[in-house]
């Protein structure tokens, strides 16, 4: 029964969030996390042009397969990447509040 309600927690919350990007007007697409993507579709979901992209696959950070010239990137390597990247921004935009806190860069917030 836990596990049951565990995926209908899941599906609901990403039903939401689904619900909550398409109401901000922003695209949303619905794909198996083992689709492969071009370099272009990966660059454009992390938000990066393909270039940089590029340097990603070269220097093995991203994973990429070869299908003749043209390299594929699987869409959950991306995804995890991308969480990668967003969890450290948000630890290091932490880290800059405390320390900007700590030498009075800020009011006390918690008045």
């Amino acid at each position: 029964m836990g596990d049951a309600a565990n995926v209908r927690e899941t599906v609901a919350a990403k039903f939401r969030e689904l619900l909550t990007l398409m109401a901000e007007g922003r695209s949303v697409s619905i794909l198996p996390t083992e689709t492969p993507l071009t370099t272009q579709a990966a660059a454009d979901i992390l938000n990066v042009s393909r270039q940089y992209l590029v340097r990603l696959l070269d220097n093995g950070t991203i994973p990429a397969t070869k299908t003749g010239t043209h390299r594929r990137v699987q869409l959950d390597d991306v995804l995890a990447y991308k969480r990668k990247r967003d969890e450290e921004r948000h630890k290091a935009l932490d880290t800059l509040v405390k320390l900007s806190t700590e030498y009075g860069g800020y009011e006390d917030l918690e008045s």
